[in-house]
């Protein structure tokens, strides 16, 4: 079987590969040579040796950004919930000869909070909007990022973004309004047809929730693209209900106690995977 035949065996292709033979996989999107333009966007704030780096790729459908980043040297770790994207990724990444530089798991990013890792990069891209509880996400992602996060939403209209007061009145609501609040709008029924599309925060709300889960926003590179950096102060005073947290993720608070007990890093309670 030639390649163009397993290319089409394998579609449809949401992610448009250009394979070394010089054939493409989806030369024909209706989104353009993507997610190649957004790439270029994000390429020049990316390390170019990524060697003896982790990284997390969430949600990495036929595998692009894996295989950039395996390209740069990183030892990658792609997760996707579809079989059919895990499957083109394998046969993508064995087209590259990067077979052993990526590694594919089927799960949810939920997951990943029983997962006894952590990553020097979590590539997180087209995948909040898409989820029912999306802090929760951060959330479980903040235990497992060691230095970048890279992140793309889809967005409310808006750009202006103010840090949140320390505090304010019950009866001060009315400041909730202004357009540098942190918002997240609800999508109720569809967005473009598509039923998962759930949420659409704004640059303010963007920001504040990543603070809130320990990161800082240093760059954005693009349209809706930012990149992030784990803050050490912020994750000291992250104000969240552990209790609450482990309960979510279906880990065990006695085990949590135990380890910071022990003196374990605090950030990583609960995510050793329970035998």
């Amino acid at each position: 079987m030639d390649t163009q035949q397993e290319i089409e065996q394998l579609g449809p292709w949401f992610h448009n590969l250009h394979l070394p033979n010089g054939e493409q996989t989806s030369p024909n999107h209706f989104l353009g040579d993507f997610p190649a333009f957004k790439w270029k966007e994000l390429e020049p704030h990316i390390p170019a040796d990524l060697s003896g780096w982790e990284v997390l790729d969430i949600g990495c459908n036929a595998g692009f950004y894996s295989l950039e980043l395996a390209k740069r040297g990183a030892n990658v770790l792609g997760i996707d919930i579809d079989p059919h994207y895990l499957k083109q990724a394998e046969w993508a990444a064995k087209q590259f000869g990067l077979e052993d530089k990526i590694e594919l798991m089927q799960m949810q990013v939920y997951d990943l909070a029983r997962l006894d890792r952590q990553f020097d990069l979590i590539w997180y891209m087209g995948v909040l909007y898409h989820l029912r509880y999306p802090l929760l996400s951060l959330d479980i992602l903040s235990q497992k990022a060691r230095n970048l996060m890279v992140f793309q939403t889809l967005t409310m209209p808006g750009d202006e973004a103010v840090d949140a007061p320390e505090d304010f009145e019950i009866n001060d609501r009315q400041r909730m309004q202004e357009e540098s609040w942190p918002k997240m709008a609800f999508i109720e029924k569809r967005m473009a047809g598509d039923i998962t599309n759930w949420w659409a925060p704004n640059r303010a709300g963007i920001e504040a929730m990543m603070r809130s889960c320990g990161f800082r926003v240093t760059e954005q590179p693009g349209h809706e693209l930012y990149i992030l950096q784990v803050d050490e102060d912020l994750r000291q005073h992250q104000q969240w209900n552990q209790s609450e947290y482990l309960s979510a993720t279906g880990q065990d608070w006695q085990e949590a106690v135990k380890a910071k007990v022990e003196g374990k890093n605090e950030y990583m309670v609960g995510a050793k995977e329970k035998k």
